[in-house]
């Protein structure tokens, strides 16, 4: 029982901070002007935060003794760049909201497809079937008109930047199995060579000279939120990752739009309309459908 509500809080937090840190980062691209800025200043304020972590729990001296494992953190900091920056190359070329979130969400599938293909696990039509009501679900939520989606040859950016979120998990994960790496000397790594990479080109193009925080109240504060949730994502995920196989965390980070519709409805005034209602139950049928594997399997159950 205790195994059973520690993953669920680790799920939740990995939820909640996720939730938290996109709906900040958001923001902060807004106000800034400048993707590569709020980036910046999001992963300068998780770094602290980072940096605090490790001196209380004295693992900041495990980051100096990685050897030939440096190689494979640097890589999942890259990867952790190119997310972010294809993402940002697909809205900046014209690339429709509603596209873009389609096609970011096809990372999931790309995991399923992975897992079976790559790592030789099997997946069961009830899982698919679970995967598939939970994205649709997921859809619906966040209120996409599938026959108003249009395609541009520069939406294969969303394509790309899936691609890259669905690497990095398998990566991380390869890297916690077989390299034996704890989860904060990745997120250490991950966060500082994003920060250099979102630096170099926010310096290179001007975005940090023309930062006016005065203009919005609480930037500073905002700033160290996103930071924050930004940890909490690295604390709650790369753990997940560690206790679970990558498409089951994947499957859960779809409750992030159902979260943030909940939390609209309850704190900022926004009405439910009856196809978000339906794509709640709709997800919510879909993570019942995974949660049931093992009584659905049970001869199996060591597959999951």
């Amino acid at each position: 029982m205790k195994g059973r509500m520690k993953d669920v809080g680790m799920i939740a937090g990995m939820v909640i901070a996720w939730t938290i840190y996109y709906a900040v980062s958001k923001f902060m691209v807004d106000r800034t002007g400048s993707p590569y800025a709020a980036g910046f200043l999001l992963r300068m304020a998780a770094l602290v935060f980072l940096t605090v972590q490790l001196a209380v729990t004295g693992g900041f001296r495990d980051l100096f003794r990685q050897g030939k494992a440096t190689v494979i953190l640097v890589i999942i900091g890259v990867f952790g760049f190119l997310l972010d920056l294809f993402a940002n190359l697909g809205y900046a070329n014209g690339g429709s909201l509603g596209t873009g979130t389609a096609l970011l969400k096809t990372d999931v599938l790309m995991v399923n497809l992975l897992t079976v293909a790559i790592l030789r696990k099997r997946l069961y039509a009830t899982d698919w079937i679970g995967t598939l009501l939970m994205l649709a679900g997921v859809l619906l939520v966040l209120g996409l008109n599938i026959k108003e989606l249009t395609f541009r040859p520069t939406d294969l950016f969303f394509i790309a930047s899936a691609a890259c979120v669905t690497a990095n998990a398998f990566i991380i994960k390869a890297a916690q199995d077989k390299h034996g790496q704890k989860a904060d000397t990745i997120s250490y790594y991950n966060n500082f060579v994003v920060l250099l990479l979102f630096a170099l080109f926010a310096v290179s193009r001007g975005d940090l000279a023309a930062l006016k925080p005065s203009e919005t109240p609480g930037f500073w504060w905002l700033v160290l939120l996103g930071g924050l949730a930004q940890t909490g994502i690295y604390f709650f995920y790369y753990r997940n990752l560690r206790r679970h196989e990558v498409w089951i965390v994947k499957l859960w980070l779809l409750l992030m739009p159902v979260l943030s519709c909940i939390v609209g409805v309850l704190f900022l005034n926004e009405e439910p309309t009856a196809w978000k209602l339906v794509g709640i139950g709709v997800v919510l049928l879909g993570a019942m459908i995974i949660l049931l594997r093992e009584k659905l399997h049970p001869e199996k159950k060591e597959d999951a």
